[in-house]
């Protein structure tokens, strides 16, 4: 997770795909809506072209003047963005309800997004789902506290100590 953050973890990066979601492209048009200075759009839109989250592409040539398209890597953090939208419209739009609302394309209804098993395609709960150790683990330091594996126990023990 702590990787996945350095990429998207600040509130202008969410805001800035957000609005890459809502088909926003151009430096002015980013700095506009979102009223963030240059300097901070400029190092946010640098950071994730790095990161290969989104691509520049050249719309104007004399001067030459870029816009900022979603790659595969940054199409990819849609679910995640719809569930921060999601929560937010659960938990922060007050009494007139969601600003906005999202249509189904293929089914003309506008949806709540759901997380679902991969496997057998029911709601994902957090009280549902257990974390086991994957094959790139480097370390327990990140398993749940109450997992069955020694180390865990070990490394839980020390937090608590500390």
């Amino acid at each position: 997770m702590a990787r996945s953050v350095s990429v998207i973890g600040d509130r202008w990066t969410l805001l800035i795909l957000r609005d890459c979601f809502l088909r926003v492209r151009r430096f002015e048009d980013f700095q506009e809506r979102l009223g963030i200075t240059r300097p901070i759009l400029a190092s946010r839109l640098k950071k994730l072209v790095d990161a290969f989250v989104l691509v520049k592409v050249p719309y104007q040539q004399r001067p030459v003047r870029y816009e900022y398209r979603l790659t595969q890597k940054g199409l990819d953090l849609y679910p995640i963005v719809m569930s921060i939208v999601h929560w937010g419209d659960v938990y922060m739009a007050g009494k007139k309800g969601r600003p906005l609302l999202h249509t189904h394309d293929l089914c003309s209804k506008h949806f709540d997004p759901v997380l679902v098993c991969s496997e057998c395609g029911e709601p994902l709960v957090a009280k549902q789902v257990h974390v086991h150790r994957g094959p790139g683990a480097k370390s327990a330091r990140h398993l749940p506290l109450d997992s069955d594996l020694p180390i865990a126990r070990h490394v839980a023990k020390e937090k608590a100590a500390s």
